[in-house]
């Protein structure tokens, strides 16, 4: 009776253990899965709220001696004279004797946010449009803004913001940053609005970030299994289209935007042949291939060789040529298998055991794309 006891106790203390461990599986799994889960909100945009690019024309006046010269640059003193005279100050007839440095044109730069109302404050950008030197310690005058359809939209002044300096001194001179260009921070205020309708005709349509037939298919299914049955149905790779008939358009598109998917992607590897960057996507693969990176160095080397004459002779000082020619080969780099490679991690490891750097790298994924065994698109910048 103790034996089967004992036995007893055995097989129990088995069975905890593997439910334990199918347990804890089914944890790690869970955890991973929710890992790749990102928000629908995150990868789309939404028809219909955008920002509108604005712009306008001003002065930046306070300038101590930096600002435009007058002489060379016409239409800032055309703009002073201007908005002088609009002052009630008439300097029309004695403008070409204006020599004041303290004045620069600028263009006016900003983004209207989407469902800004009458009053908002929003950031604007000064740019100098003549032979300004610098436009710290400036103040931007009432510069109207206007939108692509001429309108105004927002009105901006205040203090310029360059975080730039400068320092001069009897043989040379430093500049960090762009003293030209600058920002005054809330100094725009709008003057009109932008109307924004969310669900037009009944329907919201979201826009994805990165179009993948996959992705928009997951999209469409959170929504229908998660919100309602049939509101969403997928347009093309990049829309999906969600029927707001009978429903609030703000909680509903609230609820959309916080359930979780996991986006697919696309297997691609981006290079830029400049700065030696590469970027390679999970789902790359490659198929078997050899690679042999070519490691031929030559090196010439010119060492010019004085020649003297002998004591008491007629000859002179010659300067003889030679030149040195050494040719190697790094007997280490040989022909390398690179296997089927399941995972980016091993395509990785495979050319860092070849030892490849990221330029070797580039010119191995071209050839290798070149010759088919590279399964993703690859991009060159």
């Amino acid at each position: 009776m103790m034996r089967i006891a004992r036995q007893m106790r055995q097989m129990i203390g088995r069975a905890v253990l593997v439910v334990f461990v199918f347990l804890n599986s089914l944890s790690f799994v869970s955890s991973a899965q929710a890992a790749n889960q990102v928000r629908i909100k995150d990868i789309v945009s939404y028809e219909g709220i955008r920002s509108n690019h604005l712009v306008g024309f001003g002065l930046v006046v306070g300038l101590h001696g930096t600002g435009d010269r007058l002489t060379n640059v016409i239409f800032t003193r055309e703009v002073l004279v201007g908005m002088l005279n609009r002052l009630g100050v008439n300097v029309r007839d004695k403008m070409t004797i204006l020599q004041t440095m303290d004045v620069a044109s600028v263009f006016v730069t900003a983004d209207l946010p989407p469902f800004s109302h009458g009053g908002d404050r929003i950031d604007v950008t000064v740019s100098a449009v003549g032979n300004a030197l610098s436009l710290t310690g400036g103040t931007l005058l009432v510069t109207p803004l206007q939108a692509a359809d001429g309108a105004v939209y927002a009105v901006a002044q205040g203090s310029v913001v360059t975080d730039a300096f400068s320092a001069v001194g009897t043989s040379s001179s430093i500049t960090k940053n762009i003293p030209t260009s600058g920002h005054v921070p809330n100094g725009g205020i709008v003057e009109r609005e932008v109307p924004v309708t969310l669900g037009a005709n009944g329907v919201e349509r979201l826009s994805l970030i990165n179009e993948n037939f996959t992705t928009a298919s997951r999209i469409a299914e959170a929504i229908n299994r998660n919100i309602k049955r049939g509101i969403a149905h997928v347009d093309d790779p990049r829309t999906v289209s969600i029927n707001l008939i009978g429903l609030d358009p703000i909680k509903t598109l609230s609820r959309i935007g916080d359930l979780t998917i996991e986006p697919d992607t696309m297997a691609k590897v981006v290079i830029d042949g400049a700065t030696g960057t590469i970027v390679m996507g999970g789902n790359v693969r490659i198929t078997t291939v050899a690679v042999a990176e070519g490691n031929l160095t030559i090196q010439i080397t010119n060492m010019p060789q004085v020649v003297q004459p002998a004591p008491f002779s007629n000859g002179v000082t010659a300067v003889v040529p030679q030149t040195r020619i050494n040719a190697s080969v790094d007997s280490n780099r040989r022909l390398g298998i690179l296997r089927e490679g399941p995972t980016l991690a091993s395509l990785v490891a495979g050319m860092n055991a070849l030892g490849m750097g990221p330029r070797d790298m580039i010119s191995i994924l071209q050839a290798i794309r070149a010759d088919g065994a590279l399964q993703a698109s690859l991009v060159v910048r």
